[in-house]
């Protein structure tokens, strides 16, 4: 599935995206030196859930599933290329090298001859090389989501996968009326960050893995199809919705990535740490609430700046953090946290993290009146006992100016002319911000 080439614009039939909540899904990439033996290519990525995959160039086979003569079954997704790359012979760089690996692979199918269905679907963190053979210099990788089907009827198609949700307007019937690869982070020239910017992560990886063969451990075995727990929306299957009463699933793919022992830091994503405070009844009320990404559970995250610690709740199993404290901060001041994931990942290590506490700051009317050219601002800061200044930029950063009010409501209404700023931006003495497109009125 993971041919041709990669193509920065093969995409076809793609109508549009739905977007799910953003989601971390890399963490982080080896930033070198980067050795031979791994093709000049990093030797790992490691995603949001603090599991770190090795590029997979194994030629460990599975013992779970009989390989035949010529096609072993190996534990890594190898491809041998007559002329490039043989599989049967050690692999060196350049001279045999595979032109495509990978640190991570997932593939599923759906296939129905009864509806007229035949989907596949493919997400990768793959290395390859520019000039399609390996050489020096031309090493790219990227995140690919691929996704292939063959329809009965023209109408609209929505296919729900573990990275995402697509939908595409078929206008005709036929073999690989959808056809879709997204391919991000192709960059070259040594840049291999990109594809931490791509769709595909945390990794998926078996229910029933990881999987030892030797020394090494594996997060799957690709010569089997089983259930995967991984996605960052809880999406561990590959749906497809369609015209004519078409819904089909499946909920097994076939995994492979190779368990690196480098030891990393547990990732710790900070989301926001705001606080709010105001009177009621003649009582001071005040909270702080603190959001991260961290891994799921079994990981642990704790905010430790204050006595005693108190422990983060993950939400639905994909690493959202949170917890609210109802002390009252003196500040300017910074929480302190901790996360820590080495019951389920042994290799990992305690992270810890400062994230500054700030007002949360929330832009209720951005208006401008073509007919006289007023900017009017209507915005708020949740520190109601100590309203902090508030002070308006266009979105390029120029000041418009302060915020009028004495209390935690604040306006300001000014001539901004002949042309409208598209948005504004709303900060806060005591740190906070808001962001908001500005709406024309006649």
């Amino acid at each position: 599935m993971h041919r041709p080439k990669p193509n920065p614009l093969a995409l076809a039939m793609l109508a549009g995206l739905l977007q799910l909540p953003a989601h971390a899904a890399l963490y982080a990439v080896d930033t070198g030196p980067y050795a031979s033996n791994n093709g000049k290519f990093p030797a790992w990525y490691q995603d949001s859930h603090g599991r770190t995959l090795d590029l997979c160039l194994s030629k460990a086979v599975s013992s779970r599933v009989p390989g035949v003569p010529g096609t072993p079954s190996y534990m890594c997704t190898l491809l041998p290329t007559p002329g490039v790359f043989d599989d049967t012979q050690p692999v060196t760089f350049p001279g045999n090298f595979p032109d495509e690996a990978f640190w991570f692979t997932a593939d599923a199918a759906i296939a129905d001859a009864t509806r007229g269905i035949n989907l596949s679907y493919g997400s990768a963190i793959e290395a390859a090389f520019s000039a399609d053979e390996p050489v020096d210099g031309d090493q790219v990788s990227f995140a690919r989501v691929r996704i292939r089907v063959d329809v009965p009827a023209a109408g609209t198609y929505v296919i729900t996968h573990p990275y995402g949700v697509e939908v595409f307007d078929v206008p005709a019937a036929g073999r690989r009326a959808i056809n879709m690869t997204r391919d991000i982070g192709i960059a070259g020239a040594g840049d291999f960050s990109g594809a931490l910017k791509g769709d595909v992560g945390p990794f998926l990886r078996s229910v029933n893995g990881p999987y030892t063969e030797g020394s090494e451990r594996f997060i799957g075995d690709p010569n089997l199809d089983e259930r995967v727990t991984g996605s960052p929306f809880n999406t561990n299957f590959v749906r497809i919705e369609g015209p004519n009463g078409i819904d089909l699933r499946t909920e097994v793919f076939s995994v492979s990535g190779k368990l690196s022992d480098v030891v990393r830091p547990t990732p710790l994503v900070p989301l926001r740490s705001t606080y709010s405070r105001h009177t009621e009844n003649g009582d001071l009320r005040a909270q702080q609430d603190v959001f991260v990404l961290a891994p799921p559970r079994p990981a642990t995250v704790t905010l430790t700046s204050q006595t005693p610690n108190l422990p983060l709740t993950e939400a639905n199993g994909t690493g959202t953090w949170y917890t609210q404290s109802a002390l009252n901060p003196a500040l300017p001041t910074s929480l302190l946290l901790s996360a820590d994931n080495s019951v389920a990942i042994p290799s990992s290590s305690v992270t810890t993290a400062s994230l500054p506490l700030v007002d949360l700051v929330t832009i209720t009317k951005a208006e401008y009146s073509l007919a006289n050219g007023t900017l009017t601002l209507v915005a708020s800061s949740s520190d109601e006992t100590s309203p902090p200044t508030l002070t308006a930029r266009t979105g390029n950063g120029a000041v418009i100016g302060n915020l009028s009010g004495n209390g935690a409501l604040k306006t300001l209404s000014t001539t901004l002319s002949p042309i409208p700023p598209a948005t504004v931006q709303v900060t806060s003495a005591n740190g906070g911000s808001d962001s908001e497109d500005v709406v024309l009125v006649p």
